[in-house]
């Protein structure tokens, strides 16, 4: 035999080989992609909370008075009302103007208390409930309890959600107010800020 013949049929072998090897690497590729497979998931839905403060509860807060003569006080009491879904806590600041120049801000005091512990269907009348806030000259910023900054501080109030609590709020122009504050006015704002206690000791 020679060889070219020899090489004719080596090319005529491999001509029946390569489709069958073709065919077998077809098949091979499908069997492997034919696998059993399974995925699952779930979801899962975040929802913030709240901090919120009743704002109609705290202005009804009312200590206008007019005509104030030395040792008058004027006492009102405040609901604070955490209406958010979560705990918080609060404090409770003073702004006071001087704008007639008299300085009225520098001799009224404030005092705060919680709900009488006497007859405490009535709020604030006997003025007997646990001190929140000694007797405190108002001045510029001066009274006021707890600390609107960021943190658990002395004198912060806590209220749960959907709770409240009632205060005691009684402004007083000392008996010994001398004939210099005659005439003499100042506005007083107070402000209740409020923090959430989760996660921010």
């Amino acid at each position: 035999m020679s060889r070219r013949d020899e090489s004719r049929r080596k090319r005529r072998r491999l001509a029946l080989i390569l489709p069958m090897l073709a065919i077998f690497g077809i098949g091979a590729g499908q069997l492997s992609l034919a696998l059993f497979t399974d995925s699952e998931s779930v979801d899962a839905t975040f929802d913030t909370g709240t901090i919120v403060l009743d704002a109609a509860k705290i202005d009804a807060l009312v200590l206008t008075t007019s005509a104030m003569m030395p040792g008058d006080s004027v006492t009102d009491d405040v609901v604070v009302e955490n209406d958010g879904t979560a705990q918080l806590r609060y404090a409770m600041t003073t702004s006071s103007t001087n704008a007639d120049g008299l300085n009225l801000r520098t001799v009224l005091t404030l005092t705060v208390r919680e709900i009488d512990a006497t007859l405490p269907g009535t709020p604030c009348d006997n003025f007997d409930g646990a001190l929140v806030l000694a007797a405190t000259v108002l001045g510029a910023s001066t009274a006021g309890f707890g600390d609107p900054t960021a943190g658990a501080d002395g004198g912060d109030r806590t209220l749960d959600a959907a709770s409240n609590e009632t205060l005691c709020f009684r402004v007083t122009l000392p008996s010994g107010t001398g004939n210099g504050f005659q005439g003499a006015s100042t506005t007083t704002t107070f402000t209740f800020d409020a923090e959430q206690t989760a996660s921010n000791p």
